[in-house]
């Protein structure tokens, strides 16, 4: 790649934690009718465009060797595709310093996928209308809309129609790391083989996780948390059980499989009680790496300091 020392863009984006995941019939188009509030943390990754001489991509950080480096990235995909439907030839270098886990269910794809379309409008020039560039997330995937903007959110179709939830206060929240990673097709497959003999109806949003969320009470969502893809997860993966059971012991509110997994987000009481249960959950040994975030934040968004660089 050449052209390094021009002008660049950084994006910082968030990962995602599904406070509710529910899961209904396999729709025509392949995909599973989805009911989810998405809430995003702040555990970030850093995504900087530069225009270049040809596209390219790097990725670094310490999940950097399970990202691919060719136009099969997410974030790539998303350069071409917003090029491609403004009508824009003007190539870009793409770097993403990841920290956001891999197939970790905290949609570390989408993540950076979001940030590459606000890098490259921004570079561009383009002041792409909202809606075009929500329409163009929804072609990359069913996430990368909510990743836009961020906060808290209610995703419906297969998680791609989004509309934001009113949220009081912050929520400290831990994450058990496991890094080995779950393909979100393998779990819808065990989700559709484990109730294969059971109706499945449409899914609708609970409203206990709703009024947890306007009322800024942090127990009754930690009542009000469900995700219909844990016991999948945790059939793929049944040490999973073990991270929860022990999480909960050293005394977290409660526990949820993140997403597809397999990363365990457990609810803490505030700040205090989030270090003191990563310092037992570290201890206890249960996971490959312990990390702490807060939410809501908001979603990909312009830095102008590199100095804001996330060190986690």
């Amino acid at each position: 790649m050449t052209g390094r020392r021009t002008p660049a863009i950084e994006v910082r984006v968030p990962a995602k934690v599904n406070l509710e995941l529910r899961v209904g019939p396999v729709r025509d188009d392949g995909f599973h009718a989805l009911s989810t509030v998405y809430h995003a943390v702040d555990i970030v990754d850093d995504v900087t465009v530069r225009r270049a001489d040809d596209w390219g991509i790097e990725v670094t950080g310490p999940y950097a060797d399970r990202v691919p480096a060719d136009d099969t990235n997410l974030a790539y995909r998303a350069a071409r595709l917003l090029a491609s439907d403004r009508g824009v030839d003007d190539p870009v270098h793409i770097e993403i310093a990841k920290t956001i886990p891999v197939a970790g269910g905290m949609a570390g794809g989408s993540a950076d996928a979001a940030a590459t379309l606000v890098g490259c409008d921004a570079l561009w020039g383009l002041d792409t209308p909202r809606p075009d560039l929500e329409r163009l997330a929804a072609r990359l995937g069913s996430d990368v809309p909510f990743l836009l903007t961020g906060g808290t959110a209610l995703g419906s179709g297969r998680g791609e129609q989004v509309v934001p939830v009113l949220t009081q206060g912050t929520f400290h929240w831990v994450f058990a790391l496991h890094h080995g990673g779950l393909s979100t097709k393998d779990v819808y497959a065990e989700l559709d083989r484990l109730r294969a003999d059971e109706p499945v109806a449409d899914p609708e949003p609970g409203q206990d996780v709703m009024a947890a969320l306007r009322a800024g009470d942090v127990e009754q969502l930690a009542s009000a948390l469900h995700n219909d893809l844990e016991d999948a997860a945790c059939s793929l993966e049944p040490h999973l059980r073990t991270t929860m059971a022990t999480g909960l012991e050293q005394g977290a509110l409660a526990a949820i499989v993140s997403g597809s997994g397999p990363t365990v987000a457990f609810l803490a009481r505030d700040n205090t009680a989030a270090l003191d249960l990563m310092v037992g959950l570290s201890a206890e040994a249960v996971a490959d790496e312990v990390v702490h975030g807060r939410g809501p934040v908001g979603g990909a968004h312009v830095t102008s300091d590199p100095g804001l660089r996330s060190t986690r």
